[in-house]
């Protein structure tokens, strides 16, 4: 009996210097954490609660597959502690700096956390994997399981509160799912059409069984031209497309082509509405938020579609 008391007061005292360890090794630490979009940033928001300062690199209507750094970034990145990006080329301007910082500071790419059979592959080149898995929510789900993780071995003394918020989060994103599920019901199976500016949507359309088509590639760097928008037009005739949805981060300057062209053939093509992609709406907003911004183009499809 004596033995094992023993033995119990020296795990004890030991579990109590590693915490003691664990809490000066993160005494210097301020809880600067930058994230790239708006997204990822979300994510580590509600996971961190007011525990972390989280700087969001790129704001709202900000396209990250052409952002470069400015000065201030740069500056901004240095003095982070942590910095989460998304990873697989969405801020491709940005990897070498990523590279780079990730030499004396942790640089997590949180959708790298997915094994390359869950990712889908870039029509255009197959070497590369569409990187816009946050419109998938299971898969979005992983990614913030990732994130949650990378914070708990940063900041380990919050570990309980991180934990318990991360869990709280992926309930309600389990409700998220249902909802959508729900609402995309509400449109006949021939009317599940999505018509975008660019391939942000195949992971939407992957779960939702939706058919998806954009102007542009998977990067809005790839170029469109008057044989795209021929194309696209003749598209939405033969399968009598009524609207199609603008985005939030791309001009609609083509799409706006794509109407005139159909209308120049008979067809009449509305908008149906505005969509978030690569970034979300203003801080502050229902729409600045994760959970918001995938229920804003819930609703405005189904309601444009059904």
């Amino acid at each position: 009996m004596k033995k094992w008391i023993g033995l119990s007061a020296l795990t004890l005292m030991l579990a109590a210097c590693n915490e003691d360890e664990a809490k000066n090794a993160n005494a210097d630490k301020e809880g600067n954490v930058v994230a790239t979009t708006g997204q990822i940033a979300d994510a580590v928001k509600v996971i961190s609660g007011e525990k972390l300062n989280v700087t969001t690199l790129m704001g709202p209507g900000v396209d990250p597959h052409l952002y470069k750094a400015t000065q201030g970034d740069m500056t901004t990145l240095e003095n982070a502690e942590v910095i989460f990006y998304n990873g697989l080329h969405l801020e491709g301007q940005l990897q070498d700096i990523f590279d780079q910082m990730g030499k004396d500071k942790t640089v997590f790419a949180a959708a790298e956390v997915l094994k390359d059979e869950q990712l889908l592959v870039d029509a255009e080149d197959d070497s590369l994997n569409d990187p816009h898995v946050w419109f998938d929510i299971m898969l979005w789900k992983e990614v913030v399981d990732g994130i949650g993780d990378t914070l708990v071995e940063e900041y380990p003394e919050y570990k309980a509160d991180f934990e318990k918020n991360e869990q709280d989060y992926l309930a309600k994103l389990d409700e998220l799912a249902a909802y959508a599920k729900e609402r995309v019901a509400e449109i006949p199976q021939e009317q599940r059409i999505l018509v975008t500016a660019h391939d942000a949507f195949n992971y939407f359309g992957e779960s939702l069984g939706f058919d998806v088509s954009g102007l542009q590639g998977l990067s809005t760097e790839s170029e469109y031209g008057v044989k795209d928008v021929e194309n696209m037009v003749n598209y939405l005739v033969d399968y009598n497309i009524k609207a199609i949805f603008v985005e939030s981060s791309v001009s609609d300057k083509a799409m706006k082509a794509v109407i005139e062209g159909a209308k120049e053939k008979g067809h009449t093509v509305i908008i149906g509405g505005e969509l978030f992609s690569d970034a979300m709406g203003a801080e502050g907003t229902e729409e600045g938020t994760y959970l918001g911004m995938y229920k804003h183009n819930i609703n405005t499809i189904v309601d444009s579609l059904k």
